[in-house]
């Protein structure tokens, strides 16, 4: 653990920079381990630690055909929700990651925490399935831009090759 470092994102980080050393600090965090459980619980913890202005960061994981609350940081949260509602399930029926710059635009968005104002969604594949998502929710609007949603895409990319999924599906 002395490896991670607390590196709040400011105004005058690079974010690619910043998105650089995050991802080098879960792939310390991924070593010696491949249960999915612990690796999103820290994950979560090293992205809560790591994001500004967020309120909300966790993950979902695909069960029985719909998206199953997992380790998140921040408070209590939905704990099921279908395939194809909200931002999350938007993110599994397109197989697309979702930024999302109001919420209260979104039709089908599930408020969880009215405080949230944007959302980003990743999808989390194991080879050609979705086994679950990465969701952030920020009380700002407009939090999250192209730049957080590649950096995010190897997050959940490095996370993916670093857990075996066959433990928990």
């Amino acid at each position: 653990m002395d490896k991670i470092n607390n590196l709040p994102l400011s105004d005058n980080t690079d974010k690619k920079e910043f998105y650089k050393t995050l991802n080098g600090q879960l792939k310390s965090l991924l070593e010696n381990e491949t249960h999915p459980i612990p690796n999103l619980a820290n994950a979560s913890a090293l992205l809560n630690l790591a994001l500004a202005d967020i309120n909300w960061v966790g993950f979902y994981l695909l069960k029985n055909d719909e998206l199953l609350l997992g380790p998140f940081q921040g408070k209590p949260a939905c704990i099921h929700i279908p395939i194809g509602k909200g931002v999350c399930g938007t993110a599994v029926a397109s197989a697309q990651s979702q930024v999302v710059p109001d919420v209260h635009a979104f039709p089908g968005h599930i408020a969880c925490d009215s405080a949230s104002n944007s959302e980003i969604v990743i999808p989390i594949f194991a080879g050609n399935r979705i086994v679950g998502v990465l969701d952030i929710d920020s009380p700002e609007y407009n939090r999250f831009d192209r730049s957080d949603l590649d950096g995010l895409e190897e997050f959940t990319r490095i996370l993916a090759c670093g857990c075996n999924w066959d433990e928990i599906i």
